[in-house]
């Protein structure tokens, strides 16, 4: 650590982070007059994205409501766009926006001098001071890697989804996949069509939808549906017409929770998962479906159900999580890294703190964040008869 960091004053909000939430931030301040600097640990913007996702994916909800504010996707996007066709417009976004982070500044620490009334945020190199602090960093900053009993002791290959680029090096093996969610699912078929006999782990119940219904998207026609229905009764006809089109879900392994999707990730944040062809081959078997696991073994693994079953490889499908609490110690965020406060008032905290992309909404509950803490902020701004533009 720099025993003596070069102090930056910051007339603007600091934005952490420059992936989806925070470029869609400081383009939402622009459109205000508002300027903004963004830092970011990595040494590119949307990182996560660029770095720790894997060859086949697409958007799992049509372009239209992963679009960032003011800027939409080109009318030749897809109606589901790739991973590196997202990536292009992010990319695009931030050069409309004239989007400038400060690259490769990893924040140490953020506090608020109450005396003063401003946010120190400190890096190796620098101080930044600034009024506004906008935590964007997102709910998927650092991999989830479960403490499972005799994971050391597996002898085979061991990694996190977010190494995982395809299925090619796998070809021939017997790989488990760990975690169910659409990463799971996903990786799962992508393995199958590459040679590679894919087992999923399915230890709690969820929800399975079709990725459409009646040619429209589920999740976009579920958000209609909820502007005149109550969430029960939407719950009630998406699993009816699920059922319809997927079948009995709970034949192949994956058992329903009581409680409705849409109702589910209103209280938890628990997203349903969105079936793009992993299904229909777990319903042919080439896709196998496994308990949850006892244990791990030198050779493979150990089910809860006594069974056993050896494998070459291990993924982990099991998500990240924030890092927020490892560098900020304010009331806004729980010990888990997530706003106390759930939405849709997650945005703002006390002392001008503010949070993009952390209320379990994806892409379109960052736009919403994104376009509040920038109409708040700038109402701020307007109001003032002087700021300080000189660096310290």
């Amino acid at each position: 650590m720099n025993r003596n960091p070069k102090c930056v004053w910051v007339p603007g909000p600091v934005i952490i982070g420059a992936g989806p939430s925070g470029l869609a931030t400081a383009a939402c301040l622009k459109e205000k007059g508002v300027p903004s600097l963004i830092i970011e640990k990595e040494s590119c913007v949307a990182s996560l994205w660029k770095t720790k996702t894997y060859d086949r994916l697409k958007l799992h909800l049509p372009k239209q409501l992963c679009e960032l504010p003011h800027m939409e996707m080109p009318a030749e996007t897809p109606a589901y766009p790739t991973k590196n066709q997202f990536i292009l417009y992010l990319d695009a976004y931030a050069k409309h926006f004239c989007i400038k982070p400060i690259l490769g500044v990893e924040v140490r620490s953020a506090e608020y001098d109450s005396t003063m009334g401003f946010w120190h945020v400190l890096s190796n190199d620098f101080k930044f001071v600034c009024r506004w602090l906008i935590v964007a960093t997102g709910e998927n900053a650092e991999p989830v890697l479960p403490d499972i009993s005799g994971v050391s002791d597996f002898k085979g290959r061991v990694s996190h989804s977010s190494s995982y680029k395809n299925g090619a090096d796998f070809k021939g093996e017997e790989v488990l996949v760990v975690g169910c969610g659409n990463s799971g699912m996903e990786i799962s078929l992508d393995l199958c069509h590459s040679g590679a006999q894919a087992s999923i782990v399915v230890r709690d119940k969820l929800h399975v939808l079709p990725r459409e219904m009646f040619g429209r998207s589920t999740f976009g026609l579920s958000m209609l549906l909820l502007k005149w229905f109550p969430v029960g009764l939407v719950d009630w006809f998406v699993l009816l017409c699920s059922r319809l089109i997927l079948g009995d879900t709970g034949r192949y392994g994956f058992k329903r929770p009581e409680v409705g999707p849409f109702q589910l990730k209103n209280s938890t944040g628990k997203t349903p998962v969105l079936d793009v062809g992993t299904l229909a081959n777990i319903k042919i078997g080439q896709i196998k479906v496994v308990p949850g696991i006892e244990k791990f073994t030198a050779t493979g693994a150990e089910f809860i159900d006594g069974t056993m079953a050896k494998f070459d490889s291990l993924i982990f499908a099991t998500g990240y999580r924030s890092n927020v609490p490892s560098w900020l110690k304010e009331e806004l965020f729980n010990k888990g890294g997530h706003p106390k406060t759930p939405f849709p008032n997650n945005w703002k905290g006390k002392n001008e703190l503010y949070s993009v992309g952390f209320n379990r909404r994806g892409l379109l509950g960052v736009s919403m964040d994104a376009q509040k803490v920038a109409e708040d902020i700038s109402q701020q701004w307007n109001s003032e008869t002087k700021h300080l533009r000189t660096e310290l």
